[in-house]
């Protein structure tokens, strides 16, 4: 095995297990609806953040807007792992293929780490955590497990980005 072989290897595996991981997390939330509805229901209630904040104002109570917002994430997270695990085996299949086929190859890897990068960053981390304030909660707060996602997520992106000679 040559060192081409072993990198283009390393970004298939790098984007695999993050389908992996994507599906096991929408896979849970299908399986145990309820424990993660209950992380979307406060967040968006904003019934955890600093007492008399002046922000709540932005609280969505509405049980039916709580179930959308969670089902869209699901269904979004389903969408991750499929395009993540399609895309790593479309890099598998060209793992001995010309770098253009290669690099190819990548487009629905990169089209699922982007809505990775929307689940957990523009949805956990700015609307989530900025928006409805979820910073402020003790109990409900997410931004740590959505930072170490996006960390790993961006990590991806930039290594699949680069190009094989």
């Amino acid at each position: 095995m040559n060192t081409n072989y072993i990198v283009r290897l390393t970004k298939t595996m790098l984007l695999a297990f993050f389908g992996f991981y994507a599906l096991f997390v929408a896979f849970g939330n299908v399986t145990d609806y309820n424990s993660n509805f209950m992380f979307v229901q406060h967040v968006l209630s904003m019934d955890t953040t600093f007492e008399g904040n002046s922000l709540m104002y932005r609280a969505i109570t509405s049980p039916a807007l709580h179930h959308t917002g969670y089902i869209l994430i699901i269904i979004t997270e389903w969408f991750i792992a499929f395009a993540c695990l399609f895309g790593a085996g479309k890099m598998l299949k060209q793992l001995k293929g010309s770098a253009e086929a290669f690099h190819e190859a990548k487009k629905w890897g990169m089209i699922g780490l982007l809505f990775g990068i929307a689940v957990w960053f523009l949805g956990f981390q700015v609307i989530g955590g900025e928006w409805f304030a979820m910073w402020q909660s003790e109990v409900w707060n997410g931004l740590t497990s959505a930072f170490r996602l996006t960390t790993y997520i961006s990590t991806t992106i930039v290594i699949l980005m680069l190009k094989e000679s």
